[in-house]
């Protein structure tokens, strides 16, 4: 039987959905402002490119750096510490008036922003029963397409009305109101500090970083990073100079997309925790690799069919990404939940900026704006997807196994305690 939500767990999956999109937006604003940010502050498109990428090193940084003391404190007080932090690097982006200060902004907004997926996938799996986190995982994943159908083509018109300063504060204005929220609604969350042994910081870094599951699912996680990070930055420009696409039809085309994520994502998570995570992921990994084949080879296309093969590549992008991180989150003891999820998101992060620079080494730029080489990087995607299909069949035994074990566990105490109170 399916388990059922409590009131309280369905607000707190709406708390963390709109935090989610907070997140996102202001790591997707970045890209379309580049148009306006370039001559604005007068820099060049290799110290725009600095000040998205200076984003995901702090984030990857920062994980690593907070991954000690992540399972040290109240989830709740960690994620207030770093959510305002986030707020505070936003706003320092848009008070930004010169390519040093952006750039300290992204920054500090890259050293907090790029902490909370971790608390966020922590807090997930404290809550949430394993059974339950399939829908869960799907309905905060719709924040990605929420902030491509509403927060982008806000934050767009903003700028358009005002400058590009304006998205910043918008994102700043919606932040301190989740953050309030949070405050008011969350609940402390601090049942694994008393699951917690007597370690240093370092010490419990290293345990981490040196346990074998462990390191097995991060390194598929490096492999669910690369491949998607490698397509992501050139979309726009092979939509454009490859298949023909019209630039002022770009918003439609990820307006329509959007709306088509926003309805797979809980689907997805419904149908994992169904018929299973893995098989779950298997599905979406034979669809993302059949319309990876399709898409990056394709020539001049009409644009209802680049729509159709968008909306079906996301079916397969979100069908991987949903069970895995709900298989991901069974994986770490709850005493050291925290710090596993920091150092996965790193490597996300590092993973996704290492992808996107190799990317940038493979693809070059013909004729009128044409991408050379871009459908090596999806035989590439191709491979990483094989890859990981393997990977996650090996993890979703480590974690069948862990749920038996600890079901028959559970039996054993139930039948002990049952016994001594028929001895009384």
């Amino acid at each position: 039987m399916k388990a059922s939500f409590s009131a309280y767990q369905k607000v707190v999956v709406a708390i963390l959905a709109f935090l989610q999109f907070s997140i996102i937006l202001d790591f997707m604003v970045m890209s379309p402002l580049g148009v306006m940010i370039m001559p604005s502050l007068k820099i060049t498109p290799h110290q725009f490119g600095s000040a998205v990428s200076v984003y995901a090193i702090s984030a990857g940084i920062s994980g690593i750096l907070s991954a000690g003391f992540a399972d040290r404190f109240d989830r709740k007080r960690f994620l207030l510490f770093f959510y305002f932090g986030f707020i505070l690097g936003t706003l320092l982006c848009a008070l930004a008036h010169d390519y040093h200060f952006l750039l300290f902004g992204r920054m500090v907004t890259g050293l907090f922003g790029g902490v909370i997926g971790s608390v966020v996938l922590a807090i997930v799996t404290d809550l949430y029963s394993f059974d339950m986190r399939g829908r869960v995982m799907g309905f905060i994943q719709t924040a990605f397409a929420a902030s491509q159908i509403l927060g982008l083509p806000i934050g767009l018109y903003l700028a358009n009305r005002w400058d590009w300063h304006s998205p910043f504060f918008m994102i700043v204005v919606v932040a301190s109101l989740v953050g309030i929220i949070i405050m008011t609604k969350l609940q402390p969350i601090s049942g694994h500090i008393t699951k917690k042994s007597d370690r240093n910081a370092f010490h419990h870094l290293l345990t981490t970083v040196t346990n074998r599951d462990y390191l097995f699912a991060f390194s598929a996680t490096a492999f669910l990073s690369i491949g998607g990070f490698m397509l992501m930055p050139f979309g726009s420009a092979f939509s454009v100079h490859n298949l023909g696409i019209d630039q002022s039809l770009l918003p439609e085309l990820y307006l329509i997309t959007g709306f088509c994520a926003i309805f797979t994502g809980p689907l997805v998570g419904r149908l994992a925790d169904k018929i299973g995570k893995y098989p779950t992921f298997v599905f979406g990994a034979i669809v993302t690799i059949i319309m990876v084949l399709i898409y990056t080879n394709l020539g001049v296309t009409p644009f209802p069919l680049v729509v159709l093969v968008n909306a079906v590549l996301f079916v397969g992008i979100f069908s991987r990404m949903i069970p895995s991180q709900a298989l991901m989150s069974a994986i770490p003891a709850p005493e050291s939940r925290g710090s596993f999820m920091s150092i996965n998101n790193s490597l996300q992060q590092m993973s996704g900026g290492i992808a996107a620079f190799i990317a940038g080494l493979i693809v070059t730029e013909g004729p009128n704006g044409h991408l050379e080489h871009f459908n090596i990087l999806g035989y590439i995607l191709v491979g990483t997807a094989l890859i990981t299909t393997i990977q996650m069949y090996g993890i979703n035994k480590r974690v069948t196994a862990k749920l038996a074990k600890a079901a028959v566990d559970t039996s054993s105490n139930a039948e002990a305690s049952t016994a001594n109170m028929d001895q009384s």
